[in-house]
């Protein structure tokens, strides 16, 4: 794994390569098998965890793995949702959010929060934005930060109101890469990209069922990509970490083996310029309104 990079000018330094830890939030994983997830993520250099208040037991499982080495760790949650007796997206909520990852994550301070997915009208709404800030200058937070795509994620770059963000980026799912990233790169926000894998579209033998699958699996068989001879998953992964301005690429892992395959594909650097530029050059010719899928 290449070096800590700053982080934007958030005063944090990330590893170019961040664990997503949704798959972690399932019960059908066992704590041994979670346990040697991330304790590999963090053995192999990664220094950023990301994770939410929807991934099921995902941040108590990173509280418990962090333990005793919190400082060498860049934590990253998301909130907004999900707290018994506050409706969601009021700024009690984000609050009560902020204090429950806390809890979770047997930690004093995260060093990226962010309000997760929400629509433009959201972020407009009184209290929302401010209960992050507040988080913040309390100390309980670090970095104030937005998740999301299209138009809620430009909205949220253009207002100043935020430190970082973090977008969908893979070959499949480029827009970020000419509407949001050069906007958010000239203020200097921390930049986080997710799906990078893209959902795997090279596993599916048929038309997937789950809307964000079919968007993914409709692209890429459009798109008619060629590997270079390599695995689908390491194009897909070398592409993100490849794109200028990126800081950190999130992905996922269900097994450690998965885990060390992305590793080791990382570890081969960026995508060739040419490569990279052909991919770029194949979502042009097929964009038809191929928006981020949030």
């Amino acid at each position: 794994m290449s070096e800590p990079i700053a982080f934007g000018k958030t005063g944090l330094e990330v590893s170019q390569l961040g664990i997503g830890t949704a798959a972690l939030g399932d019960l059908k994983l066992s704590e041994t098998e979670a346990d040697h997830i991330l304790r590999g993520a963090l053995d192999a250099g990664i220094s950023l965890i990301d994770t939410a208040r929807s991934y099921g037991v995902a941040e108590a499982r990173v509280g418990r793995i962090i333990a005793g080495r919190r400082n060498k760790i860049v934590l990253s949650t998301k909130v907004g949702y999900g707290i018994p007796g506050e409706p969601d997206w009021t700024g009690s909520c984000v609050t009560k959010g902020v204090e429950a990852a806390l809890r979770a994550m047997r930690t004093d301070w995260i060093d990226i929060v962010h309000l997760h997915s929400c629509p433009v009208q959201t972020l407009q709404q009184r209290g929302v934005v401010e209960s992050l800030h507040r988080a913040q200058q309390m100390g309980k937070i670090r970095v104030a930060a937005y998740s999301g795509d299209n138009e809620a994620l430009d909205w949220a770059i253009s207002s100043g109101a935020f430190g970082s963000v973090q977008f969908s980026l893979n070959p499949v799912d480029q827009r970020s890469i000419d509407r949001a990233l050069p906007v958010a790169t000239r203020r200097g926000m921390g930049i986080l990209t997710k799906r990078s894998l893209g959902n795997a579209p090279w596993m599916d033998t048929s038309e997937p069922v789950e809307p964000d699958r079919k968007t993914y699996w409709d692209r890429f068989k459009r798109m008619r990509l060629e590997n270079g001879g390599m695995s689908w998953a390491e194009l897909f992964l070398r592409f993100a970490l490849a794109t200028s301005g990126v800081h950190c690429v999130l992905f996922g892992a269900r097994t450690l083996a998965h885990l060390n395959e992305c590793t080791q594909a990382a570890s081969r650097g960026p995508l060739p310029k040419d490569l990279h530029a052909a991919i770029r050059a194949a979502f042009h010719v097929n964009d038809a309104n191929w928006n981020g899928v949030v």
